[in-house]
Formats: C-alpha cells, sequence, structure tokens
C-alpha cells in the first residue's frame, strides 16, 4: 500500500534536513508504528504522506502511484487524525461531524454511530469548546473514521485519554485492521505501539535506527529468565531462572512444589528500553 525509498525533506529556511533518507513499506492492512521522541521527524513524514508538504526528494508511492501524480480524490481515501484536534468551536459535536460529512463526494459514515462507540452520545450536542481534552481526542477520532477510509494516519491517537478511553480507541483501531484497513500511527506512547502495532520504527533524528515486530523486539533484546515471587516461611522472596532447560531445575521444581507462586513472569524488555539501548534516546 505505501513504498517509502530514500525519503528527505527540508523546511524552508533552514540548514539540514528534518527527513534524512528514509526507506520503508506498508503492506494493505498492516498497522505500522513510527515511535521516536518529540522532533525526531515522525509528524513530518506523516504529512508528507498525507500530502501536506510536497517538495520532498526521493520516492514515495500509495499503492504503486507516486504520491505527487496523485489527484485530490486520495484525500478521498484517507483519514487523519492530528494531535491536536482543529473542529469549530461554536459547533456541537455532532455539527462538526455533519460539516466535515459535506467536504466528501462519497458515502460517509453514521455521525450519531461513530459518536456512540467512542462514548460520545451524551455529548452529541454539546459544543466543542465545552469537550476536555480526551472528548476532543475522541471526537477527533470520529472525523477519521468518517469517509470510511482505506488508510488511516493517527498521530499520537490516545493522547490525553484515560485507560478506558485509550483501551476503547485501541480496540477500535484493531477493528479497522480487521476489515484490511492501512493504519499509520506516529508516538512516542510504547504503550499504545506495543499493544497495537504489527510492526514499528524506530526514529531519531530524521533517520529511521530500526524496523521490526514489536514482539520480535522484546524477545531478541529481552533476558531469558523467568522471575518467580514466592511466599517462604519468613516472607515473600524472588529467584530467576534461566529458560533453558527450565524442567531440569530441581531449584525450580522444590519452590513450586513447596511453596505458593505469587507472581511468574519472563523478563521481557519494554519497547522504551530497547528504543534507549539501540539509539542512546529516551522517547519523551
Amino acid at each position: 500500500m505505501i513504498k517509502v525509498k530514500n525519503l528527505s525533506y527540508r523546511y524552508p529556511k533552514e540548514q539540514e534536513d528534518t527527513i534524512q533518507e528514509i526507506s520503508f513499506s506498508v503492506p494493505k492492512g498492516e498497522i505500522f508504528g513510527f515511535l521516536g521522541p518529540s522532533g525526531a521527524g515522525k509528524s513530518t513524514t506523516q504529512k508528507i504522506l498525507i500530502g501536506i508538504l510536497k517538495e520532498y526528494r526521493g520516492n514515495v508511492q500509495i499503492n504503486q502511484q507516486e504520491l505527487n501524480h496523485i489527484n485530490a480524490d486520495y484525500y478521498e481515501r484517507i483519514g487523519v487524525g492530528f494531535e491536536f484536534p482543529n473542529f469549530y468551536q461554536k459547533f456541537t459535536g455532532l455539527e462538526n461531524l455533519e460539516f466535515f460529512s459535506k467536504l466528501y463526494k462519497n458515502d460517509i459514515q453514521n455521525p450519531r454511530k461513530l459518536l456512540e462507540k467512542v462514548g460520545l452520545s451524551d455529548a452529541t450536542n454539546v459544543k466543542f469548546n465545552h469537550y476536555s481534552k480526551g472528548m476532543k481526542m475522541r471526537l477527533n477520532f470520529c472525523r477519521v473514521l468518517l469517509n470510511n477510509p482505506d488508510i488511516l494516519f493517527l498521530d499520537e491517537p490516545t493522547s490525553g485519554l484515560d485507560p478506558a478511553n485509550a483501551k476503547n480507541i485501541r480496540d477500535l483501531i484493531l477493528l479497522e485492521k480487521e476489515k484490511g484497513k492501512t493504519i499509520i500511527i506516529t508516538t512516542h506512547n510504547m504503550d499504545t505501539a506495543d499493544k497495537i502495532c504489527d510492526r514499528v520504527a524506530f526514529m531519531v533524528d530524521g533517520k529511521i535506527a530500526l524496523i521490526d515486530q514489536p514482539k520480535q523486539l522484546k524477545v531478541a533484546y529481552g533476558e531469558k529468565v523467568l522471575l518467580v515471587e514466592y511466599q517462604s516461611f519468613t516472607g515473600p522472596k524472588q529467584e530467576t531462572f534461566a529458560l533453558d532447560q527450565l524442567h531440569d531445575n530441581q531449584r525450580f521444581q522444590h519452590i513450586l512444589a513447596h511453596h505458593e507462586i505469587l507472581t511468574m513472569h519472563t523478563q521481557e524488555a519494554t519497547l522504551e528500553d530497547i528504543f534507549m539501548r539501540i539509539t542512546g534516546r529516551t522517547l519523551q
């Protein structure tokens, strides 16, 4: 669906490229995440893919067509959710969606049903300037889905959301994937990337340092040990055991047979741990 080769971009009046010869591809139906700190180039890359920034160098193909040659119909096929939602302050949530629906030639989804999906049914007729940050982000996601797009571009989609609403948005994103949609996410939230992305690209200083599946990364960079917390006669204790030949480890078998197990976890690295190890930078 998306193929990028040697992409570079420099903002006017800047001395250096913000994006420096990055290459990646995203097949149809994949959730692909750009993971990196603020200023890494994630949003600039997304703006190029959306078509906002034109004067790039390199090749960007969307469904085998060079992006520079794609006409306005392209915007009928994509949905975009910026990190900072921009709506009409005096319109209600419903009025905003009804207004934006008129910008599309093709059929749009029912705005009321979209509001219901994200838990905004009670705020249908509330003006946007009375929405909280989390409500604005959920309305923003409704607008992304309004034209039933083939490609979704999401910038920090769970920013400002409480855990319950963040999970709901992640679940809705996964539902779009099940429909065969291609989804590009830019975030510095490793939890979001870990839970829903098929692959992630570590981005720092305008370059891609690594692309891989979150699970593969955690296995490759994690310690192959098992941490066991158990109740001993003197209180809770912890011991670690190598995963290799664990079934033959007599100490491990003794603990299982004679003590109450409190917790037991393999020691996988987090995406944030791996990002810091590879790039030497934090995600903040």
